[in-house]
């Protein structure tokens, strides 16, 4: 790689590797989905109630005449310190499993140790992600439930106990687990595609303005097909949190099958292109200030000796 190890805070895959990546992840995927709150806003209302909130533009209209301009901003607490802590989990554990897997399991094909990385992660994630989305839903779409997380928590425990945390557990796997495992491996493939037939380069003689901007390509390539896959579940999780329905089953037939794919989706995908994208560009940069490799590659210890980053 350019520049090899020089200006390097720590070596690939060591104990402070992973800590970089952990902290990248919290980073980037806190600030992004920050950024974004207004949109996640209009996205939770427009599943809960698609008759009021049916299109973005009038959406937008309808919450800042009805609850006022700071109505956009509501869970914002819950966005920035939740998918903080989901995204360190997330990228942090990916890049230990995968390194993980493709060590154990060398005679796998990638596309599996993708899927596997990014699942083993996204369990870890979601567990962690769960209570404080479990608060921010009912903060965004029920105006007098609580201001924030200070007093969210104490409420959802108060009234529901522990349970009312995780009540959306299993439906948030449903949602984030062929999310996550679409998106990682459209990550990893799509960079190894533009560095093979567009750049025609390998990623190690390429600058780190280049791996940015690869970087940026494939992210918003696997943001954009991983929330297709996952918009079904999304709307359930929403749907279970507001209690419109008791379970899974009574959630999709409220909604409709057809209604899963495409209520909400032009939303999502205004936000989750960017998002995805900006989360990967954060944490690439985090890497690359820190003397580190940008993402995409999988790398096993037997291959070491030839690789030269």
């Amino acid at each position: 790689m350019r520049g090899t190890d020089q200006g390097r805070f720590c070596e690939e895959f060591s104990a402070g590797y992973y800590g970089i990546c952990t902290v990248g992840g919290m980073l980037s995927s806190g600030t992004t989905h920050l950024v974004t709150t207004p949109f996640d806003v209009l996205k939770v209302n427009m599943q809960v109630n698609p008759l009021k909130y049916n299109r973005i533009s009038t959406g937008f209209s309808t919450l800042w005449k009805e609850q006022g301009p700071s109505s956009l901003w509501r869970g914002w607490s819950g966005k920035f310190c939740g998918y903080g802590i989901q995204g360190g989990c997330k990228f942090g554990l990916y890049e230990y499993f995968k390194r993980l897997y493709s060590d154990v399991l060398v005679d796998r094909n990638k596309t599996f140790i993708f899927f596997l990385s990014s699942a083993s992660a996204q369990v870890f994630a979601d567990v962690a992600l769960c209570p404080f989305e479990a608060v921010k839903v009912r903060v965004q779409t029920q105006p007098h439930f609580a201001k924030g997380l200070s007093d969210g928590f104490p409420k959802v425990y108060r009234t529901e106990g522990l349970a009312g945390f995780y009540k959306g557990l299993f439906p948030l796997w449903g949602r984030n687990l062929p999310f996550s495992m679409i998106m990682f491996s459209t990550f990893e493939h799509s960079v190894d595609l533009i560095y093979k037939k567009i750049v025609q380069k390998r990623k190690e003689d390429c600058s780190r303005v280049q791996q940015l901007g690869v970087t940026c390509v494939a992210g918003y390539a696997a943001g954009a097909i991983g929330t297709v896959v996952s918009n079904p579940a999304d709307n359930i999780v929403a749907t279970l949190y507001n209690k419109k329905a008791e379970n899974v089953l009574q959630a999709v037939k409220k909604i409709g099958f057809f209604n899963l794919f495409t209520r909400s989706l032009p939303v999502r995908i205004t936000i989750v292109g960017p998002v995805v994208t900006l989360q990967w560009f954060f944490y690439d940069s985090i890497k690359v200030l820190t003397g580190l490799p940008t993402s995409g590659g999988l790398r096993r210890r037997l291959e070491e000796p030839n690789l030269s980053a």
